[in-house]
């Protein structure tokens, strides 16, 4: 895991294309953990080999080798699995100052536009940025890409990923929970939140372009993941949680 300074940071944007990201924020974060890379389809069919996580597999073959990315685990899943290594799911706000860090950056490098050099995205037509004869195209295996801020991978591109809170469309709307200190969205992410149906994917995949894998960028879809999507995850832990081990 690396380790996430705590601080303010620029949340959000006042992209006029995406009011979801409304408003631009600056937005205090406690210091915490989170995963380097995305969780693999080895590590979790390890977990589910124990018995402490339920089957998760994608339907596409070349979707499946164990160095990818677990794909297809609804949120339940995610979070079981997170917990059961002492973790769980990073908040949105989290997840966000990981991406792009303290000053608001589009992107985990920088502002500049991402490309498949960058990240593994969606170019020039191509899904995944080259198709290896799969017509859906797909991820690669975590870390294939260089570095962003942080020393995380694939925070832009690659898969989708859960994160903990409920998806809210107007964060004005939704206040301190949504924009206060260490926000985990409504009802604090908890697993239950009259009104709300839906969890927040972030970081862009290799199925969409780069405007999708921007920092800022949200994401909407039921936790139970039905239609399934080829979701991945990766956990978190608050840095109080890792001191008292």
């Amino acid at each position: 895991m690396a380790c996430v300074p705590g601080g303010d940071f620029i949340y959000g944007s006042d992209n006029p294309k995406w009011k979801d990201e409304h408003p631009k924020s600056t937005v205090t974060i406690s210091t915490f953990l989170i995963d380097k890379y995305e969780v693999t389809t080895a590590k979790y069919q390890k977990c589910v080999k124990e018995g402490q996580c339920t089957p998760a597999i994608s339907n596409y073959l070349h979707m499946r080798a164990d160095e990818l990315p677990q794909v297809k685990a609804n949120w339940f899943q995610a979070q079981k699995y997170c917990q059961a290594h002492g973790k769980r799911l990073p908040t949105e706000a989290e997840f966000e100052k990981a991406s792009r860090g303290p000053s608001g950056q589009t992107y985990p490098w920088g502002d500049e536009k991402a490309t498949c050099e960058k990240a593994i995205i969606k170019e020039h037509g191509i899904r995944g940025c080259s198709n290896d004869h799969q017509p859906t195209g797909g991820p690669k295996a975590p870390g294939s890409r260089p570095a962003g801020i942080y020393g995380l991978y694939d925070m832009a591109g690659n898969v989708h990923e859960w994160v903990l809170d409920w998806y809210e469309p107007n964060r004005a709307k939704c206040g301190q929970e949504c924009l206060g200190k260490d926000p985990a969205g409504p009802c604090g992410g908890a697993d239950h939140c009259p009104g709300y149906t839906e969890r927040v994917v972030k970081g862009g995949s290799w199925y969409w372009d780069w405007d999708w894998a921007r920092a800022a960028k949200r994401r909407a879809y039921k936790p139970d993941n039905s239609p399934p999507h080829h979701f991945g995850f990766r956990c978190a832990k608050s840095i109080e949680d890792a001191e008292g081990q």
